[in-house]
Parts: structure tokens; C-alpha cells; sequence
């Protein structure tokens, strides 16, 4: 039986959420580098990408770890329960701490092929892929959901019945699918739900999600409300990447940062680009498309670290236009 990281880490503990297009390869080293959480968690992958010959190396990619990264939880998602126990085995071997099932995703992509909070609707089936999960590795297998699908009183037994399975850990957007973050999270019902916890799963970690800003704000809410373990932070580090950290930094400290990200992205493309080469087929245009659909998704960082300053708006428009991280840098630099 492997070490249960959930019993390992700081009380509080704090961790990066894992965010769609976000949390990568690339991003996790660009905050480990500023000041890294106590838990890393990996973008979600499908079961059933994993489960397919087509799939498999695109949700191999996904669960490439780096040097910083541990420890790391992988999360998956999806609604076949077959699927769940075969990633849940493979993962065993690729170096993570843990498994995540996701069950609280508002994307209504996720949601319309059954997965993410779509499980809300289906408990049952939520608990077969929990123990196909639970069966078919070593790792402890933890939780991410929301308080419901549109009431948040729904949280009373759809919780209940996750809890009563026992998860490693259990992490609660305090928001209901239908909220997404349009509204406030419900702090209000921290406390029933650091009760419920207590009363069905004891050993069970509970880790809060919405609206936690950094590391002061994470301790400010502990000692209100001693009975959560853990706080997950999301858009927080939008705000400030050092939000794992009691450090503000400067505008120069983050432009330096946004340097290491860009030779991060450099170094991986290259990489990808020289794989290529090696393969037997290799187009010029094949070249230009991987080399621009690699650039066009760091654009979205660009706001983290081009900020709050003067001319920060027309620099980011600036970035915003270019095709290369070449380009970007020569901006940058000038």
C-alpha cells in the first residue's frame, strides 16, 4: 500500500485548482517558480480518451508530469465506470500521488456526455466509477464536485452520498452548477458541510473551492472555520501568481516571470517540432499549424503578468497580435 498524501500535507494546506486550459505542463512550472502550493492537480482528462488507441497519447500528454510538479493528483473525468478502473491502473505507474474524479465540471460539453456535474444527476453511476477507481489502483482516490445541479440545498444528500463512500478527500465548489461564479460562494454553509464531514466520514480531507485569493486569505478562513483541511485556490492566481505565497510582487517580477513562461512554451514546441521531424511524415504545413496552434493558447496568460501598470493595456494589445513567442520577446525587450 503507497503513502496517502492526504495524510501528509500541513494543516491547512493549499493547492492550485485544476483549470481547463490553465493548470498545464507549462503553468504549473511558471508558479512553482514564483511559490508553489502544497498540491498540484493536473488538467482534467477523459477516461474514455485514455480507454482509446485514438485518445491515448493526447491523455498521455496531459499526465506528463514535470521535475516541480510533485506532489501531483491526476484528475479524470467521464461516466464509464470500465474506463475509470483501466485509467485509474495506468496512473498508478506515471508517478502521481493520487487520483481526482471530477464530478462537479459546469462545462456543457463535460455535462452533455454525462461527466463533470452531469453526475450530480446520477449518483448511482457516481459511485460505480468511484469504486472501479478505488479497486483498480494503490492510490488514495479523491473528489472535486459542487454543492448541486440548481438548488444549493441539494448539497445535503448528494454530499451524503459521497461521502459515505469514503473519498481520500473531498473538495466542494461552494456553488451549484447553474451558479457557475456568477454569485458569491456560500460560505454560509461551510460549517453544515465541515459537520456532515465529521459525522459520516471523519478521516475524509475537506477542501474548500470559490472565491480564495491567496495564502492570507486561506488562513483567515481557517481560523473561521477550523474544521476544513484544505483550500483550493482558482482564479486567485489570475490575480496574483504569487498567491501561494505572503509576497506581492512587482512589475518587474512579473515580467520576468512571463519571460520563464515564454521559454517554457519555447522549449516545449521545440521539443514537439524535433519529434516531428523524426516521424515520417513531415509537411511544411503540418510545421506552421503545430507551431501556431502551440503559440495561439499562451496568448490567454498574457493578462496574469501585463497588469495594473501604465501602458500595460496597450502592451498586452501589442502581444495579443503577434504569431511567435520570437515576436513576443522582441516587444517585451523593447
Amino acid at each position: 500500500m503507497q503513502m496517502n498524501i492526504w495524510q501528509e500535507l500541513p494543516q491547512p494546506f493549499l493547492i492550485l485548482a485544476p483549470m481547463e486550459g490553465v493548470t498545464d505542463i507549462i503553468f504549473r512550472q511558471v508558479i512553482a517558480h514564483a511559490g508553489r502550493p502544497d498540491l498540484f492537480f493536473t488538467e482534467f482528462t477523459n477516461v474514455s480518451s485514455y480507454a482509446s488507441d485514438k485518445g491515448r497519447a493526447n491523455a498521455l500528454e496531459r499526465f506528463e508530469i514535470a521535475s516541480t510538479d510533485a506532489p501531483i493528483i491526476a484528475q479524470i473525468w467521464g461516466k464509464n465506470p470500465e474506463h475509470f478502473a483501466k485509467c485509474a491502473k495506468a496512473l498508478e505507474s506515471l508517478g502521481f500521488s493520487g487520483i481526482d474524479l471530477n464530478f462537479g465540471c459546469p462545462d456543457k460539453h463535460v455535462n452533455k456526455a454525462g461527466g463533470g456535474a452531469a453526475m450530480i444527476k446520477t449518483p448511482d453511476l457516481a459511485i460505480e466509477c468511484f469504486e472501479n477507481a478505488v479497486k483498480s489502483t494503490n492510490l488514495p482516490v479523491s473528489i472535486k464536485t459542487r454543492l448541486g445541479w440548481s438548488d444549493t440545498n441539494e448539497y445535503r444528500t448528494w454530499l451524503t452520498t459521497l461521502l459515505e463512500q469514503h473519498p481520500a478527500a473531498l473538495t466542494v465548489h461552494l456553488r451549484t452548477k447553474k451558479e457557475m461564479s456568477k454569485v458569491p460562494a456560500h460560505y454560509e454553509l461551510i460549517p453544515e458541510i465541515a459537520k456532515l464531514r465529521i459525522s459520516i466520514s471523519p478521516k475524509t480531507k475537506l477542501i474548500i473551492n470559490g472565491d480564495i485569493r491567496d495564502r492570507a486569505h486561506a488562513l483567515e478562513l481557517h481560523v473561521k472555520y477550523p474544521g476544513i483541511d484544505g483550500f483550493m485556490i482558482g482564479r486567485g492566481v489570475f490575480a496574483n501568481p504569487y498567491c501561494f505565497t505572503n509576497h506581492t510582487p512587482t512589475q518587474e517580477e512579473l515580467m520576468e516571470l512571463l519571460k520563464i513562461h515564454l521559454a517554457l512554451y519555447d522549449e516545449r514546441i521545440s521539443q514537439a517540432l524535433r519529434n516531428l521531424s523524426e516521424s515520417r511524415h513531415d509537411p511544411v504545413s503540418e510545421k506552421l499549424r503545430l507551431m501556431r496552434s502551440s503559440y495561439e493558447p499562451l496568448k490567454h496568460f498574457f493578462k496574469i503578468y501585463i497588469n495594473n501598470f501604465p501602458g500595460a493595456k496597450e502592451l498586452r494589445a501589442k502581444l495579443m497580435e503577434t504569431h511567435s513567442i520570437k515576436q513576443a520577446r522582441d516587444i517585451i525587450e523593447s
